[in-house]
Order: C-alpha cells, then sequence, then structure tokens
C-alpha cells in the first residue's frame, strides 16, 4: 500500500505527528524525532525527508546518506541514554513514508528480548522532561 504524501503526517507536519513525536533536528537527508509515548526510554524516530515508500526506491547515495542519519541518532542514543541495545524497526504497512523506528531495550526493562510495542501508551514525561532529552540528544548529534 502506498501512502499519498498530502494525507502523510511527516510530509504535511500535522497535529498527528505533533501529538506522537518531538522533533528533534533535520539531518542531511531525514528528521530525527523523539517519541512522546517513553516506555522504551529514549525512544526516537528517523524519517526520510521526501516521501518515498522503501528504501530500495533510494539510490546508494540517498540510501547511504538515510543510514548515515540513522547511526548519528543512534549513537547519540547510546550516548544520553547508555541501553544495552537498541531495536530498529521499519514498518510502513500503513504509513509507507521511509522511516526508522529506535527502541532503546535494557535488560530490566520491558520486552527485553523480545520485540518492543509500537505503542504501549504507558508512559508520558513532563514537557521539560522531553525538552531536557531534546537538548542532551541534539547536543550529542552536533559533537
Amino acid at each position: 500500500m502506498y501512502s499519498d504524501p498530502s494525507q502523510c503526517l511527516y510530509c504535511t507536519n500535522n497535529q498527528t505527528l505533533h501529538d506522537l513525536m518531538i522533533e528533534i533536528c533535520h539531518l542531511r537527508v531525514s528528521r530525527a524525532f523523539i517519541f512522546r509515548e517513553q516506555t522504551y526510554r529514549g525512544r526516537c524516530l528517523v524519517a526520510y525527508d521526501k516521501h518515498v515508500n522503501d528504501i530500495n526506491e533510494l539510490s546508494e547515495q540517498e540510501r547511504n546518506d538515510f543510514m548515515d542519519d540513522v547511526c548519528r541518532v543512534t549513537k547519540a542514543m547510546q550516548q544520553v541514554f547508555n541501553p544495552e541495545k537498541i531495536n530498529y524497526g521499519m514498518y510502513a504497512d500503513k504509513l509507507s513514508h521511509l522511516h526508522v523506528h529506535l527502541a532503546p531495550k535494557y535488560i530490566d526493562g520491558p520486552d527485553y528480548g523480545g520485540t518492543f510495542q509500537m505503542n504501549p501508551g504507558k508512559v508520558y514525561l513532563a514537557d521539560t522532561e522531553y525538552e531536557q532529552m531534546k537538548q542532551q540528544l541534539l547536543n550529542a548529534i552536533n559533537h
């Protein structure tokens, strides 16, 4: 299923997007976000700038740039949150805009050793906590 860019939350930058995530920054070819739902402390997402349905539609250079952006964010997540592992999820059944879910996993944390839940709806933070996370990640991304 291919989504219509005029209906895409990443392309339209709509309220649904802002209800789900907080933008950290623009990277080389993508945008980085913090998920508001924080069952997996430090969970982020990287979305490609253009409305592309699948990673196989990118040129080699575009793919390399996108994966470099993903790596920059995961390195920052590792530095700021120090998870045991980061799970990568590239699901696009209902929204075919290229994006990667980045879910930090901790040994004694939720779903360690299994698949992360898309939106458990359990853990939300105060605005000041999101802002602190954003600044820490932004500092780590830029260094």
